[in-house]
């Protein structure tokens, strides 16, 4: 019997209790993306959730168009395009030619956006250590583990359901 088959049978045999944890997964996920939704509004008024994480990948990527941001993040164009748009109005982000294409044009964060950036990943790291302050390294190692494990899992993209 294979590790997988070992592991199917032992959900099988905990189906019940393996979906009621699914569940609790489920609405705890949900809690959680309501919540950083909220908190990104709070931590700087010109950086909704989107636009943060969009800064975010430019920052650490050096710069990107915005048709690699869509790609890379399964956006639409035009949710793209507004974010960038907010962001340029803000002076957060900037363009330049792409050096290999002059056709694309390069969005990168500008030194007020890195500056931005870098205040609210500091407010974020806090909020983070405050919550995990009782937690054993034992338990924080594991917790971290998980997270890598699901969010590799959830970067392949879902069979659509079949009627």
């Amino acid at each position: 019997m294979t590790t997988a088959e070992r592991s199917a049978g032992t959900t099988a045999e905990h189906a019940p209790a393996a979906r009621a944890a699914v569940e609790t997964i489920n609405r705890e996920l949900t809690a959680f993306a309501r919540r950083a939704r909220a908190t990104a509004g709070r931590m700087h008024p010109q950086l909704s959730l989107v636009s943060y994480t969009l800064l975010g990948h430019l920052e650490q990527s050096g710069g990107c168009s915005a048709t690699d941001l869509a790609s890379h993040y399964g956006l639409d164009k035009s949710t793209v395009s507004r974010q960038v748009a907010a962001l340029e109005r803000a002076g957060l982000i900037g363009r330049r030619l792409d050096t290999d294409d002059h056709r694309v044009q390069v969005l990168y964060p500008t030194q007020a956006g890195s500056e931005i950036l870098a205040t609210v990943d500091e407010s974020r790291r806090k909020a983070f250590q405050e919550r995990l302050a009782g937690w054993s390294e034992a338990d924080l190692e594991r917790f971290a583990a998980y997270l890598l494990r699901y969010n590799a899992a959830a970067a392949t993209p879902l069979t659509p359901a079949t009627g």
